[in-house]
């Protein structure tokens, strides 16, 4: 089917590929204009999918990241086959993420073959990790026809804030002073401890840019607060902590108020790219050239030593030194670099 007008994305469960998937939602529209977007993805990603004008609909997906749930996606699917939809395709890599397009009947099932999904998918792809190198690429790539040329070009993610409610936003959060420029921090990461920048250097920041008039504002989740507690006692407790204090969609907003954000590579980082933001992102653990921040005013610090990336959550030799060596002065660097 060469115009699909309604198009069912599976979508992924970690916050910076929800990020990167706007990238696909771009690309649809780029190639099918009248397309109808929807994405079947957990609940709490709705608020980045409200925050992307190329998603006409969000579709809760109930079942966790890892549950299995047969009969529950056998329902789902029975469910969607009233929305008639032309293709679906599928983010994950899981068999079982590929269950609720075939049982809700689709036409053309799109994804990587993955866990031997034949028969699931009747537009299976291979996946080539040496030529689609970047997350970004794979999504991109299920866009487009199986015979364009390999790697496609993608737009970078860009969420959109709605400006009307951020008066209130900042009175409800304490962000009185719209002149002050605002330094972000994200500290925290859901993958583990490999990817997180030692909350001290953190706060030797925020204390350098706090000298200087800057505010400085901890993002998180709940997950998070010991973290930003730590930062913040370093700091006489001056930064504005919002760990675990706000929804996603608050957080969203704040950051989108920042002037610069520094951050682990995680879902926050992802989602300060998308908003335009000037980024510092720090990696360890894990590969800036898999997951880049999409954004030409980010700054990636990496100190590439010979054990990472090692794709661990926790440092298999149990000294952190991918992180730990990157200094605050470094950091610093950079952020006079971008301002």
């Amino acid at each position: 089917m060469n115009h699909p007008k309604k198009i069912l994305v599976v979508g992924p469960s970690w916050v910076g590929d929800m990020v990167m998937a706007q990238s696909l939602f771009k690309v649809l529209k780029q190639n099918y204009p009248k397309c109808q977007i929807d994405v079947l993805a957990p609940g709490w990603t709705f608020s980045l999918l409200d925050r992307m004008p190329e998603v006409t609909e969000a579709l809760s997906m109930p079942l966790g990241h890892g549950s299995f749930g047969w009969s529950e996606r056998k329902s789902i699917g029975h469910k969607l086959q009233s929305h008639r939809y032309d293709q679906s395709i599928v983010l994950p890599n899981s068999w079982k993420s590929a269950l609720i397009p075939w049982f809700a009947k689709i036409p053309k099932r799109t994804g990587f073959i993955g866990e031997i999904r034949w028969g699931l998918l009747n537009d299976a792809r291979k996946l080539d990790k040496a030529v689609l190198t970047m997350t970004v690429q794979r999504f991109v790539s299920l866009g487009g026809d199986v015979s364009e040329p390999q790697p496609p070009e993608y737009p970078v993610p860009s969420l959109q804030i709605e400006r009307a409610g951020l008066t209130a936003l900042r009175e409800k959060f304490g962000l009185t002073n719209e002149e002050q420029p605002l330094l972000g921090l994200c500290p925290g990461a859901e993958y583990g401890p490999a990817k997180c920048w030692p909350a001290e250097h953190y706060a030797e920041i925020a204390n350098r840019k706090m000298t200087e008039g800057w505010g400085v504002a901890i993002f998180g989740s709940a997950k998070d607060q010991k973290t930003a507690a730590e930062i913040n006692g370093l700091t006489q407790n001056r930064c504005l902590d919002f760990s675990g204090k706000t929804t996603m969609g608050e957080a969203i907003d704040l950051m989108s108020l920042t002037t610069l954000v520094i951050s682990n590579d995680s879902g926050l980082m992802h989602v300060a790219a998308a908003l335009g933001k000037k980024l510092v992102a720090l990696y360890g653990s894990s590969d800036p050239s898999f997951t880049p921040p999409l954004n030409s005013q980010s700054k990636v610090i990496t100190l590439n030593l010979d054990c990472s990336p090692c794709f661990k959550r926790e440092c298999p030799y149990g000294h952190y030194d991918c992180l730990k060596g990157i200094t605050p002065d470094q950091v610093n660097a950079e952020i006079e670099l971008l301002i």
